[in-house]
């Protein structure tokens, strides 16, 4: 694993500051998404034919963490980036993939994603909406919570029963539902912030076209793990580099305050210290993605890693500030709690470490 960038990646590198200094300050939404995708920085590794630059995934990481590090608005199509159009690509008709990939990168049509139940929560395996074949079509019925976009989207990525008397992994459905479809209705879900990023959604009869299926009727779960695997292996980058960004803040407000407890002092340095290794840790996924082009199971150990170190990192601001909220931690702080929710609980992904990773047995 070569730590250093190639010639290649160093002019890759010089191009996205570049543009990032000409077309920042931004607001995030669909005309910087389509401003990304016009500059080719949205679906960097997609196939031309559908939109994409066919660029290598260390073209990815490097814009990524360029982004993160100019602080700049994410495309946000993020369902579709990072899950929805991998899955089609995998397990889409060739139909599929001309007909959604490339507005999914203009953000022309958003997406969201319908896998958690109030009844499931993140075990997928335990979901109960009801994907059943009607004629010429399917039928869906069921709650999905906790998805983002949902308010926003134009289509949805779906997981259900198409046999109601199924358990478990066997007998789930995968298909593509449109949110503008008679019996989709979507609620917000107000957080502990203030805002609403998050949505139920509830379905009545929802008639889905046979075409809309992925994969096959009862092969679900597999399609479902492309989705998953992909969430997660593509995600590290992007929040280490926010991680990086909130370290530095950190920093500065800690040389702000003029902070010179030894104690809180050796706390902000093992932030730091943790930051560098959960960069090496990355990199090291990155050279396997490379070589397999499949992103592994270990995408999860940054998910939750980040996720805890950001809670501990933001309370740790606040402790500085000696609770007084200066409009930017106290906020952080709140969001942070959703961070071991989102993307996987904590409790689901030390399981897929500890299964997938490591070795060990099932713990059911």
């Amino acid at each position: 694993m070569n730590l250093r960038d190639s010639p290649d990646e160093v002019t890759f590198r010089a191009q996205v500051r570049a543009w990032l200094a000409e077309n920042l300050p931004a607001e995030p939404g669909r005309p910087w998404s389509r401003k990304m995708f016009d500059a080719g920085y949205a679906g960097l590794t997609w196939p031309e034919e559908y939109g994409g630059r066919g660029a290598p995934y260390s073209h990815q990481a490097i814009a990524l963490e360029e982004f993160a590090r100019a602080e700049a608005p994410n495309h946000m199509n993020v369902i579709a980036l990072g899950m929805a159009g991998p899955t089609i690509m995998a397990h889409g008709t060739e139909e599929h993939k001309q007909r959604y990939l490339s507005k999914m990168l203009s953000a022309e049509e958003i997406w969201c994603q319908g896998f958690s139940e109030p009844g499931a929560g993140s075990d997928l395996a335990a979901v109960r909406t009801r994907i059943e074949p009607a004629d010429g079509h399917f039928l869906v019925n069921g709650q999905k919570v906790w998805s983002s976009l949902a308010h926003e989207a134009d289509f949805c990525i779906l997981v259900g029963r198409g046999d109601p008397e199924s358990r478990g992994h066997a007998g789930l459905t995968y298909v593509i539902v449109d949110m503008h479809a008679p019996g989709v209705e979507v609620r917000p879900l107000r957080q502990i912030t203030g805002e609403a990023e998050f949505n139920e959604i509830f379905f009545t009869d929802v008639e889905v076209p046979r075409e809309n299926l992925l994969g096959e009727i009862g092969g679900g779960w597999q399609v479902a793990m492309t989705t998953l695997l992909h969430e997660r292996g593509t995600l590290g980058f992007a929040l280490t580099g926010t991680l990086d960004a909130q370290v530095k803040k950190l920093i500065a407000l800690t040389k702000k305050r003029a902070v010179n407890d030894p104690i809180i002092r050796d706390r902000v340095a093992q932030e730091w210290i943790e930051l560098q290794a959960l960069k090496l840790t990355n990199y090291r996924s990155l050279t396997a993605l490379i070589q397999t082009g499949v992103p592994g199971p270990e995408g999860s150990g940054s998910k939750l890693h980040w996720s805890e170190q950001n809670q501990r990192l933001t309370k740790l601001a606040m402790e500085i500030l000696g609770g007084e909220d200066d409009g930017y931690w106290g906020h952080q702080q709140l969001r942070s709690r959703g961070n071991t929710i989102e993307a996987g609980t904590s409790e689901i992904l030390r399981n897929i470490i500890a299964e997938r990773v490591l070795g060990l047995p099932r713990s059911r």
